[in-house]
């Protein structure tokens, strides 16, 4: 007889596509957002696929999202393949920017927006250095600005 605390069962909130929710939402267990949320959002994890969209402010352990976001996101860990808006304040310990397409040439836009880059420094160089550390800025902003790249070429000269 199978035990039934040995079978895993991911739980998860789900919000389908074509769904609009608008308020504060709070769960215990990851968030996958396939339609829209605007409001506050609390989880341990938030994805948010392609086509689906979070607009507000966000604390979450872990952020991964190819879909839209816009607001104040907080988070350990955060990897983006999608869109930012204008304005977008993102705070995260990690943070992890991919190509949607393997196939396009890199482009990486900041609009009007905010960084926040977190990170111990090791207590060796704080002992060392108390008056450096403490005017050491711990937000980096962002101005309009497009960095462009293209991915090297195959083999055949390709792109």
């Amino acid at each position: 007889m199978s035990d039934p605390k040995s079978t895993t069962h991911e739980r998860k909130t789900l919000v389908e596509e074509g769904t609009q929710f608008k308020g504060s939402l709070s769960s215990n267990c990851p968030i996958e957002v396939k339609g829209r949320i605007e409001g506050d959002v609390t989880a341990p994890a938030l994805t948010v696929a392609i086509g689906g969209a979070v607009h507000g402010k966000v604390k979450v352990g872990q952020i991964h999202s190819m879909g839209e976001l816009a607001g104040e996101f907080d988070a350990d860990i955060v990897q983006l393949s999608g869109t930012i808006k204008d304005n977008t304040v993102i705070r995260a310990k990690s943070l992890e920017v991919k190509l949607t397409s393997p196939t396009s040439k890199m482009q990486v836009i900041f609009g009007e927006c905010e960084l926040e880059v977190g990170g111990e420094q090791p207590q060796a160089a704080i002992a060392a250095t108390p008056a450096a550390a403490s005017e050491r800025p711990k937000t980096m902003s962002v101005r309009p600005a497009k960095v462009e790249s293209v991915p090297p070429a195959d083999t055949n000269g390709a792109l």
